[in-house]
């Protein structure tokens, strides 16, 4: 690694099954000078070292082949160390190490969060590190000037200079989230433990490094107070994310919009709703498309979503919901509805990645996989698709791509998965087959398939001797015959060297 660019900025306008506009005002200071110096030796912070390997979601019976990298953690309270989630995402091997002296030892991830990018390690020594001072946490605001800390090989604590530019709610690495975000400007030198450093103002900890641009000198933090809010949630013995009302809305600075909801054409606020997640939140609260949100707890919200907040100003409506409550929380949400103005109480909740039809990610977990014969079955997931690169959702397969957007209106009142044939292996029992690939399958022996468990129960099952491989596009049907490919089972997996034919946990 050369660099510490680690993603492209993206500005999208909506985010999926979460509360919508990533449009919130920003706030902006002058640029100040930039300067890089070593001070002392600093133990509030310890090396990370980390050999990850991830799954193969085209071949997903193999791992592809590891690597490792290095960060730098705060050190918290309770014996933990901080660090992002895409640091430990796939790792085989954690371990800890002090800068000045070289001590290391074993660690495990203790909990993690990928889609706030945050995790909190445990050395296995329980003594490792006695005697270091946990860095306590500040809520940082536009025009604070603060720290990067890395460490040079000798152990030297390197602090390099940045000024806080931006406080705004922005896209985390994982595509469906949005959090509350820094923003600074700084100019920062590649160390070898540059993956996850973190940033800090007086001696606290305001935030951490998530994504950086050389080119623009651009650094996005997690900032403190979406990291305690992690470690709170964290606390409990049932770790459950950051909540959302399973809305999405649009601004309404259309004045036609704004006539065909039944509002003033004036500068009074109110968001209007696009969807409403079957199940969800605000569903079970009893929102609707076509409702207002013009009021959550106290905060008056405007056209374009914002509320004004006492620490930064105008910042989108998602902070409210997301960094500010937690889940389980019941928020007063005053909604327009036909006319008139009314408040209903929503319970906010998170939504654990697997009750997706198509999951938004599938970290640290293999991916199922069902061999029929030479037929590689799967469930679809965006892992899968997004092993076609950064950009998935122009190269991969148009009919996922299309899916996994609109995956929500798929299938409402169905707790579903998308079964579907990947490739094929070719073996005597898929002679003419070999060129089937990215194909819906519907049904297997007459059975529908409402996930990958299914499969294992339909070819028990056997239509006259034969495997009837029913699909949503042509060919509508092939057929297996079942005793060759018991037969010639074993020798399949020798040829390909498959450790076995299904993983379905």
């Amino acid at each position: 690694m050369t660099t510490i660019t680690f993603f492209k900025r993206s500005l999208p306008v909506f985010i999926l099954a979460g509360m919508a506009s990533l449009s919130p005002a920003k706030e902006k200071a002058k640029e100040a000078p930039v300067m890089e110096k070593s001070v002392e030796k600093n133990s509030q912070v310890i090396r990370v070292n980390v050999t990850s390997q991830a799954y193969d979601f085209i071949r997903p019976w193999s791992k592809r082949a590891p690597y490792s990298r290095r960060a730098l953690g705060p050190v918290l309270s309770g014996k933990r160390v901080l660090v992002t989630a895409e640091m430990v995402a796939n790792a085989n091997y954690v371990e800890l190490e002090k800068a000045e002296s070289g001590e290391k030892t074993v660690a495990t991830v203790d909990v993690v969060d990928y889609e706030s990018n945050l995790a909190t390690l445990k050395p296995a020594d329980d003594n490792f590190l006695n005697g270091i001072k946990p860095l306590e946490f500040k809520d940082a605001k536009v025009g604070d000037r603060v720290q990067a800390w890395q460490l040079e090989n000798t152990g030297a604590l390197l602090s390099t200079a940045g000024l806080l530019t931006t406080v705004e709610v922005a896209r985390y690495p994982l595509d469906d989230t949005a959090l509350l975000t820094y923003r600074l400007t700084s100019s920062l030198q590649y160390r070898e433990s540059s993956f996850t450093l973190p940033v800090v103002e007086d001696g606290k900890l305001v935030g951490m490094l998530m994504r950086y641009d050389a080119r623009t000198q651009n650094v996005d933090l997690i900032p403190a107070p979406v990291i305690e809010h992690f470690l709170k949630e964290a606390a409990k013995k049932d770790y459950r994310g950051f909540p959302r009302a399973g809305v999405l809305f649009a601004s309404t600075r259309d004045p036609q919009l704004r006539r065909y909801a039944g509002l003033k054409n004036d500068d009074s606020g109110g968001v209007y709703i696009t969807q409403v997640v079957r199940h969800g939140p605000g569903d079970n609260a009893g929102i609707q498309v076509g409702d207002v949100i013009m009021a959550i707890g106290d905060k008056a919200i405007d056209q374009d979503g914002n509320y004004s907040d006492p620490q930064y100003g105008k910042i989108s409506l998602i902070n409210l919901v997301s960094t500010r409550n937690f889940d389980g929380d019941v928020v007063k949400f005053k909604i327009f509805h036909k006319g008139e103005t009314k408040d209903v109480n929503v319970t906010l909740a998170h939504k654990p990645a697997e009750d997706n039809v198509i999951e938004p990610y599938s970290i640290g977990k293999p991916p199922k996989y069902y061999v029929l014969g030479g037929l590689v079955l799967q469930e679809l997931s965006r892992q899968y698709l997004k092993e076609w690169g950064a950009e998935w959702f122009k190269k991969a397969p148009q009919r996922f791509v299309y899916m996994d957007a609109f995956q929500s209106e798929l299938f409402p009142d169905a707790h579903k998965k998308i079964v579907f044939l990947s490739q094929v292996l070719p073996s005597p029992a898929t002679i003419g087959y070999e060129e089937l690939s990215s194909l819906v399958i519907n049904k297997i022996n007459d059975i529908p398939l409402n996930s990958l468990a299914d499969v294992e129960r339909a070819v028990k099952s056997p239509v006259n001797g034969f495997h009837k491989i029913e699909f949503e596009e042509n060919p509508t049907v092939i057929y297996l015959d079942a005793s060759e490919i018991e037969k010639e089972a074993p020798d399949f997996m020798r040829n390909y060297g498959l450790p076995a034919l299904k993983r379905l946990e």
